[in-house]
């Protein structure tokens, strides 16, 4: 019996341990290999989106490591992918944690040692993303090989991270890299191979502008992000990986230089040199050297706006790295002023032979330095976010005075009236001055902005809301009418306060940057923003809110985190015809719909607004279009003189590999439901535009310059095999060719809308403008003279005139070094729309010799044979994020 049982138990221990053996080689990891047939970093080999998709999925499958989340559909109908990669354990209580990461990003109503113990009990987020640019594929690659080593490796630093973090990986354009690498690898020579000549833009409306697209939350990929970011998970730190670095270097990252934008907790900055500090000594201890930060790249912390930027106005440590690398191979070159070690780049680079797995490898340690951080200090992190976001809350509840370039000019030009010397960076001044300034009461922060809801454009206002409360905002509406400080306000109005933990984001979308005259040296040229210096999104959009100074309330209803608001639904008024007004983007949305509803619509000579005739159609189409969203229909009888209104036959030029200003306008047309057709430089050139379309929009680079003194234009690729349905596209805009067929199309009636450098057309045509920012011999003024890098301006408007109906008398427009133009002579034809009145036209960002603005023309308007040619200088539609001035290409749309 005995025996019997000894070997019956060993019979069950074999077949437990056989069974154990099945067990793990089922829960066995796949490698990338098994998967993909390479090696991630393989020379010449790329992966595919659904390759990849494909490779999640048998992660989440074979570990109890990772989850696998779909955050969302991408602009093409993809899902986006998100990694949740923690401990087994940790997965058990993930709803647990993304709670405390949440409260302690809010900040409300928690004590210090309440936040403190939530600290202690948490565990930190990290957000590790990959791909955004599709063409700089070490992201998209990185974000692999990270993702099966934490899932894969059983070393102690592994463990630790696992068990202390939680990392989010994510996939940051998932259409992109399906695109980019099917381009890539259809050659079959792999020598052959090139990432260069995508037919089209890698994000379907942005491209690379997909990365300017943060605050503004446009694209669904970009929505679907933010909702992680700033509603779901609020990380304490996100990695956002691009390329390449500077020449001569292997990696720019954190810290950055300055400046940085003064709205921030000085706790960013401070983190952003520990967690720098970190992976930039992690590389050096690993003998990976060509690291450079600070001064030795472009890269500032000054944007809104950006994956990484964004993450700043909510208390996050946004990290950026830009990576050379490539799967071709290539050669770090010799730059020898990088060569000297100093305190930028300590460990500089020699020229060497580079390989794409080099950059893989790079990429995988910075991931492990920022993780391995985490997992040391994850109570200072998850603590840390809690005071940023208290200290927020604390600064929006009283009054707060922030400091501001302009504050300290004004402290210096106060101490110069009594003639005291403020010249040199350490002279000591009397603090009498210091107080007359600062402590000004009309100089206070904002206890927070107010929202009419009687305003000309209150569809607009809801859609920047929305815009806020996508990136974790609290709005409040009106449940009754209410009073603040004399000023009586409608129920429906909205609230947004500054006493909230993301105040720095707040202030950023409602107050003016003031960005600092920042130049090489003394009398030397601009150092040019990393992207924009000024964006004020409440300006850009035209939203009309009052600032209020001193603490106030009401009947004020908070909105929940992430929700979006929705107009009241109301009955269309009794009537025999309806009034849109022409102050409202939202009319020109219902009139299309109008439109193709086969309504009829006129429009008022008088102010532009549009009149329907009541009927059934009208009344359905009014309410499919955006009615519900608060869209304003009053009644009203024909007015006097009123002409008829007929949808116009709409191009779009776009250029092969796409434009971002092109595709910005596709997105905004398919938004307000116009019908346009997209033409190439090939189809002007064939010429009889007139017979099929009635109105071409060109954008910046599309027409080139008379002289070598204008804009850049788009140049043909020297591409092998180009697909056939691409062939068309290929080709650029000439004088020879191409000018002679806008003007035939002018000739024959058609309208064309110019916006930025496609004004060059003005040149061509021979019409009497004139370029009012050359010198006297016909060359750009100097940077050191004049530079306005993107800002906000306001320029003056005729309302009566047709192009402009519908705009403000002060408008502000969104102005990049844009084109400025004088008359050269009387000429009845040439109608100026609108012009800088003033001196001093900035209202945001940066302006350097802005005098030389006054009195020159931002858009005109001018007869050319039959046709009409509308130039518009500032950039009118940008990045989908102007709303303010759309009335100016959308008024031009009709017949």
């Amino acid at each position: 019996m005995i025996k019997r049982y000894l070997k019956n138990k060993a019979l069950a221990a074999t077949m437990f341990l056989i069974v154990s053996s099945f067990a793990a080689i089922a829960q066995e990891v796949p490698s990338p290999k098994s998967h993909f047939g390479f090696t991630i970093g393989d020379n010449y080999q790329l992966a595919t989106y659904t390759q990849t998709e494909a490779y999640f999925k048998k992660l989440a499958a074979s570990s109890n490591r990772v989850k696998l989340v779909d955050i969302g559909k991408t602009e093409e109908g993809r899902s986006q992918y998100m990694l949740i990669v923690t401990s087994p354990e940790n997965h058990k209580h993930l709803a647990k944690y993304k709670a405390i990461s949440q409260k302690l990003a809010r900040a409300e109503g928690l004590t210090q040692e309440e936040a403190k113990a939530l600290a202690q009990q948490g565990k930190a987020v990290v957000w590790i993303d990959g791909g955004l640019h599709a063409n700089e594929t070490v992201g998209t690659h990185q974000l692999i090989e990270t993702a099966y080593n934490l899932i894969s490796r059983t070393d102690a630093e592994t463990t630790k991270i696992l068990d202390n973090v939680i990392v989010l990986m994510t996939h940051a354009n998932p259409d992109g890299q399906e695109l980019q690498t099917n381009w890539y690898m259809r050659e079959k020579t792999p020598e052959k191979r090139s990432l260069a000549g995508l037919p089209r833009l890698y994000q379907k409306y942005a491209g690379h502008d997909n990365n300017r697209d943060f605050f503004m939350l446009n694209l669904k990929e970009t929505q679907n992000m933010g909702r992680q970011l700033f509603i779901e998970w609020n990380p304490q730190i996100m990695y956002n990986h691009h390329q390449s670095g500077p020449a001569g270097t292997i990696v720019a990252g954190p810290p950055f230089r300055d400046p940085h934008n003064y709205v921030f907790d000085p706790i960013i900055l401070t983190s952003l040199d520990a967690v720098g500090a970190a992976m930039h000594n992690r590389l050096n201890v690993e003998d990976k050297p060509g690291y450079t930060q600070r001064g030795g790249s472009v890269f500032s912390t000054w944007y809104n706006g950006g994956l990484r930027t964004t993450t700043y106005f909510h208390n996050m440590i946004g990290l950026l790295t830009e990576t050379v690398g490539s799967p071709n191979p290539m050669e770090i070159p010799l730059v020898p002023s990088r060569l000297l070690p100093n305190s930028d780049s300590p460990n500089p680079v020699t020229p060497r032979k580079w390989y794409f797995r080099n950059a893989i490898d790079y990429a995988v340690s910075m991931n492990y330095a920022v993780l391995n951080y985490a997992q040391r200090y994850g109570d200072e992190l998850l603590y840390n976010v809690y005071k940023m976001g208290r200290n927020s809350i604390e600064r929006g509840s009283k009054d707060n005075w922030s400091f501001s370039p302009q504050k300290i000019a004004a402290i210096n030009a106060a101490a110069k009236k009594d003639k005291v010397e403020t010249s040199g960076a350490r002279r000591a001044i009397n603090s009498k001055y210091y107080e007359e300034v600062m402590k000004d009461p009309n100089s206070r922060d904002a206890r927070g902005y107010i929202l009419s809801a009687d305003q000309p454009d209150f569809t607009t206002a809801i859609r920047f809301l929305n815009a806020l409360i996508r990136t974790g905002i609290v709005v409040h509406k009106a449940t009754a009418a209410f009073t603040v400080e004399g000023k009586q306000y409608p129920a429906g109005s909205y609230v947004v306060k500054t006493d909230q933990a993301f105040r720095p984001h707040v202030l950023d979308m409602f107050e003016p940057q003031d960005h600092p005259n920042d130049f090489k040296y003394e009398g030397g040229p601009p150092v040019a923003p990393y992207d924009a210096a000024g964006w004020t999104l409440a300006y850009l959009m035209n939203v009309k809110f009052d600032r209020v100074l001193n603490a106030f309330d009401g009947p004020f209803q908070k909105t929940p985190y992430g929700e979006l608001l929705k107009a009241t639904p109301q009955a269309l008024p009794s009537a025999s015809g309806y009034a849109l007004s022409a102050q409202a983007n939202e009319s020109y949305l219902a009139v299309n719909e109008l439109l193709k509803a086969k309504v009829e619509v006129w429009r008022n000579p008088a102010d532009g607004s549009f009149y329907v005739p009541a009927s059934a159609a009208a009344k359905a189409a009014l309410n499919k279009a955006e009615h519900n969203f608060g869209m304003r229909v009053t009644a009203a009888s024909k007015p006097k003189g009123a002409v008829k209104v007929k949808p116009s036959r709409i191009a779009l030029w776009d250029t092969y590999g796409g434009s971002m200003p092109s595709g910005w306008i596709r997105y905004i047309m398919e938004q307000y439901h116009y019908d346009i057709t997209v033409v190439y430089p090939p189809d002007i050139d064939a010429g009889k535009l007139k017979d099929k379309y009635d109105v071409l929009i060109m954008v910046g680079g599309s027409v080139p310059a008379l002289t070598a003194d204008g804009g850049r234009s788009f140049n043909p690729p020297t591409i092998a095999n180009i697909p056939d349905e691409f062939k068309g596209r290929v080709g650029r805009m000439t004088a020879e060719k191409s000018i002679p067929q806008l003007k035939a199309f002018l000739e024959n009636g058609g309208n064309i809308v110019a916006i930025g450098s496609a004004t060059n057309l003005a040149a061509h045509l021979g019409l009497p403008v004139k370029n009012t920012l050359l010198t006297a011999d016909g060359k750009r003024l100097p940077n050191d003279k004049y530079y306005v890098p993107g800002s906000v301006l306001s320029v003056k408007t005729d309302t009566k005139l047709p192009a402009n109906w519908g705009l403000d008398e002060d408008t502000d427009v969104y102005f990049d070094n844009s084109p400025v133009f004088k008359l050269t002579g009387a000429d009845a034809k040439v109608k100026p729309l609108a012009w800088f009145a003033t001196d001093k036209p900035l209202r945001s960002g940066w302006a350097w010799g802005q005098a030389y603005l006054k009195n020159g023309i931002a858009a005109f308007e001018a007869d050319y044979g039959k046709g009409k040619l509308f130039a518009f200088g500032p950039e009118i539609t940008f990045r989908s994020q102007t709303h303010g001035t759309f009335k100016w290409l959308f008024n031009q749309l009709y017949k």
